[in-house]
């Protein structure tokens, strides 16, 4: 498949970007969608363990079922695509052999498996799904850039139940769900960002 060149290069879909929350109907093509995923998921990651999942969700009655889950949020049914960001990192740590390099071979191979275990089997399961949705939000600001860069217009939303959720998609009971996001051609220019000044956020020393 030919790629789809972005619309924006990265500063201008960073400084351009809003939240949109009404779209146009004509439905978002699955090879420019793969192509934007292929991109996000090369967002970084601690040892490489990429707890992060992602169901794609275009069907109508699970998309209303999903609103119901959002509190009513109208744009989760009524956008065309719907991405449900979730970390599962059991199945990251019961999968290392996917992750590690595989120019680490050997003994070396085997360390690197037992210091990963090793550290996460100190954690509890609620810090354990904590650290893997904060692995998950670095995908996700990966993810809001290429929408915006590709023409997309996108919604992060963290207001939703997060159980009812992993019923609606049948994700495991262990999985957190970092945030929901609608996406699609844009049918309003949304509002401005207002953002604080440089000066009041960033600290030079």
């Amino acid at each position: 498949m030919e790629a789809t060149l972005p619309v924006l290069d990265a500063k201008t879909a960073a400084l351009k970007r809003r939240s949109i929350r009404r779209y146009r109907k004509d439905p978002v093509p699955e090879g420019l969608l793969r192509e934007i995923l292929e991109a996000a998921l090369r967002a970084p990651s601690a040892w490489n363990l990429q707890p992060w999942r992602i169901v794609v969700v275009r069907d109508p009655a699970t998309k209303r079922a999903l609103r119901e889950a959002a509190f009513g949020q109208a744009h989760v049914e009524e956008a065309p695509v719907v991405l449900v960001l979730y970390a599962d990192l059991e199945d990251a740590l019961a999968h290392l052999d996917e992750v590690i390099h595989p120019g680490v071979q050997g003994e070396r191979r085997e360390a690197q498996k037992q210091a990963i275990q090793r550290a996460f089997a100190a954690m509890g399961q609620e810090a354990r799904k904590a650290w893997a949705s904060g692995q998950s939000y670095i995908l996700l600001g990966y993810l809001l850039l290429l929408l915006e860069a590709y023409g997309l217009g996108s919604v992060p939303m963290l207001g939703f139940d997060p159980e009812r959720v992993k019923a609606i998609l049948g994700l495991p009971s262990h999985a957190a769900i970092p945030a929901l996001v609608a996406l699609g051609y844009p049918a309003e220019e949304g509002y401005p960002s207002h953002r604080l000044p440089l000066e009041r956020v960033v600290l030079w020393r």
